[in-house]
């Protein structure tokens, strides 16, 4: 019966389909988004190509306070704006981080970065510290330091695509227990 009243009104129909349409563009744009992810740097969390995530946004610049390390994160690549990355949270405002990838060179070095004054082997207040999975088939904090937690946009919570691998990521990292 709606529907059927909009079809005869024109002008009500194309009002309700922009309102519609703005409604989702808010929705994808603060609350949750579904796209692509592609590139060797992921690997074995994602394929390649082929795998599509859902992100939730309300996670953006980690205002809720709800990131944790071992969470995957969206965020705006610092080299490169337009573009956007996925990486494993491995350091916040505080941590202790190695820069070094493990079992090579440079893994007994702690981060040393241009935007500190002195250095320091801490990921700065208002930064956390990212890497793939893949560590050596990734651009991550590793090259290009801690990433301003501004340019995290999301969290991403579950691999839509393909069907057979759907599911929810859960951190898997558990805290310790002390025995004494």
């Amino acid at each position: 019966m709606a529907v059927s009243h909009l079809l005869t009104h024109p002008f009500r129909f194309t009002i309700s389909t922009f309102k519609l349409l703005c409604a989702l563009h808010l929705f994808q744009t603060h609350v949750f988004e579904v796209g692509p992810a592609q590139g060797p740097s992921m690997l074995p969390t994602f394929s390649i190509d082929g795998d599509w995530i859902a992100a939730d946004k309300t996670h953006a610049r980690n205002r809720r306070g709800a990131l944790r390390v071992g969470d995957l994160v969206m965020y705006r690549i610092p080299v490169s704006p337009d573009a956007m990355g996925i990486k494993r949270l491995v350091g916040l405002p505080g941590d202790y981080v190695s820069i070094g990838t493990p079992g090579q060179g440079g893994q007994e070095y702690m981060i040393q970065s241009s935007i500190l004054t002195e250095p320091k082997s801490q990921v700065p207040d208002g930064h956390c510290w990212i890497v793939g999975d893949n560590l050596p088939a990734s651009r991550d904090s590793r090259a290009f330091g801690p990433v301003p937690l501004a340019l995290v946009t999301g969290k991403v919570v579950a691999r839509c695509l393909p069907f057979r691998d759907a599911g929810w990521f859960e951190n898997g990292l558990q805290p310790v227990k002390n025995d004494s």
